[in-house]
């Protein structure tokens, strides 16, 4: 039995793939501790997991903005004086981050202590905490094609986005009986990721009576803060009842994205490995002020293997045009079906359990080096 200790804190796209892992790793044998944010969505996903050991740690993300730099820096000072006290306390065999700011204290924690490093990105274009760090790990997991300078091609294996194993797809019609859809009619889900996208929102909304008169329902995620939980029917002139259904925050992702015909949505990682694998079809309007422009990066490589389209958010005036193309054309919807089960054949899960099994055995000395003896 091996101890591995896995930062995945800061937005859903870093506490899903974590938690995916976790739950390999406690099922073949070893022990996982979980090192998540104090911010809210951390707190709300991680309730459904009560088998599982997490730990809140002390961190804000990056900003350019000088006042929030200066308070970036000092959360990372205490963020790496409680993963020094916590992994000499624990003694992992190895550690795991998947990138953001819970991340970097870890990483640095672990090569001080000289504790195996691996490290997951899950976007195309690489993070700061996996360019910083990445050359310095033990193993660097990247999406195929893509290279982080200072990396090892060694130490580089090529891995997409551990999903969740709750999510699979479903029926559709028993995914909507679930969600209060109707069966019969067409759905449309729009969603920003586990923060949410104003933007999208504001789309749904005026969208919603043009929408409801060709028949098809909405389900809009609007993230948390940005909207209470809401649901009318719209009442059609033939007497026939459309549903709109808003809601803060969706942990039932499987039902959602198998309800949907079309998915409009944001291009993280994490929400691209889900449509794969429930293989919904989607239109993607990348966050146009994401680090690094790594959404747009993301929604291009997407469009290119067939999943579906980009609209940029400059011309959201065009998505309803494009949604009635899309979502009423079955030859259409099949084919990008078919390309999302050819995007989901590779096994990321299973590859990085089998990779972590063989790290955590070279870093079991670390438990007694030394260095950590003397550190403790």
């Amino acid at each position: 039995m091996s101890r591995f200790l896995i930062s995945c804190g800061g937005t859903g796209g870093h506490v899903s793939p974590g938690i995916s892992v976790a739950e390999g790793l406690v099922a073949r044998g070893h022990e996982a501790l979980l090192l998540i944010s104090t911010k809210g969505v951390d707190a709300r996903l991680v309730g459904k997991y009560p088998h599982l050991r997490f730990e809140r740690m002390p961190g804000t993300g990056f900003s350019w903005n000088p006042f929030r730099m200066a308070r970036f820096g000092v959360s990372q000072a205490a963020g790496l004086a409680y993963c020094l006290r916590l992994m000499r306390a624990m003694r992992p065999d190895a550690v795991v981050g998947f990138g953001g700011f819970t991340s970097a204290p870890v990483a640095v924690a672990g090569f001080l202590l000289g504790v195996p490093v691996a490290l997951h990105e899950a976007n195309r274009v690489p993070g700061l905490a996996i360019r910083t760090f990445g050359p310095f790990a033990a193993r660097v997991y990247l999406p195929h094609g893509i290279r982080v300078r200072g990396v090892r091609a060694a130490a580089t294996r090529y891995a997409g986005l551990p999903v969740r194993r709750e999510i699979a797809r479903m029926p559709s019609a028993a995914a909507r009986q679930a969600l209060g859809l109707d069966p019969q009619q067409k759905v449309l889900v729009v969603l920003g990721g586990s923060q949410g996208a104003s933007s999208l929102n504001a789309w749904a909304r005026s969208r919603l009576e043009m929408l409801a008169s060709e028949g098809i329902q909405v389900v809009c995620v609007t993230g948390p803060g940005k909207g209470v939980p809401e649901a009318k029917s719209l009442q059609l002139q033939t007497g026939e009842q459309v549903k709109a259904i808003f809601m803060p925050f969706c942990d039932r992702v499987a039902e959602l994205f198998s309800a949907a015909d079309v998915v409009v949505s944001r291009a993280g990682a994490g929400t691209l490995a889900e449509l794969i694998r429930c293989e919904v079809p989607a239109i993607l309007v990348p966050y146009p002020r994401a680090a690094s422009d790594h959404q747009r990066a993301n929604a291009a490589f997407f469009e290119r293997q067939g999943g579906g389209f980009v609209v940029e958010e400059a011309a959201l005036g065009a998505l309803h045009s494009e949604v009635l193309d899309v979502i009423f054309n079955d030859w259409l919807l099949r084919q990008f079906r078919s390309n999302l089960r050819r995007m989901d054949r590779a096994n990321s899960l299973e590859l990085m359990l089998a990779d972590l099994d063989g790290i955590a055995g070279k870093g079991t000395e670390a438990r007694h080096n030394p260095t950590m003896e003397a550190a403790a």
